[in-house]
């Protein structure tokens, strides 16, 4: 019996899918839906706050979300749970650390400049919302 055979994964062009089984599968990104039940883990280079979607609110409603820096700087922003309500500041993230986002708590983040951040969820069921105000 051969063992198995060991590849190489570039996390920056795929993700990482961890399955209820055990098993572990690189695959392509999903940024709203993903194989039930599978945690993704993905690294992203992002540039700009085009590159993580800063206009839109994100939700996921079956996990927390690990959002963790690696280099640069982020700003991770949470919404009103009603209109009006003042969530205080942004999280800072900067590289070694990371936040835990609720399970259902809508988010997005915002940008110091380039850097590199790995997220962790299940992606299956997530929402995207347009921001409506600036």
């Amino acid at each position: 019996m051969n063992p198995p055979t060991t590849t190489t994964t570039d996390l920056f062009a795929s993700a990482l899918h961890f399955h209820p089984d055990g098993e572990v599968r690189a695959a392509g990104r999903r940024m709203a839906d993903g194989d039930p039940g599978a945690w993704q883990f993905a690294a992203f280079h992002v540039e700009t706050d085009a590159d993580v979607h800063a206009d839109h609110w994100e939700m996921h409603p079956h996990a927390d979300e690990a959002v963790c820096c690696l280099t640069g700087g982020a700003r991770l922003h949470f919404r009103p749970a009603t209109p009006g309500d003042d969530t205080g500041d942004p999280v800072r993230l900067r590289p070694g650390t990371a936040a835990i986002v609720p399970r259902g708590r809508w988010h997005r983040l915002e940008l110091d400049g380039p850097t590199d951040l790995v997220s962790i969820t299940l992606r299956n069921g997530t929402r995207l919302e347009k921001r409506t105000t600036p």
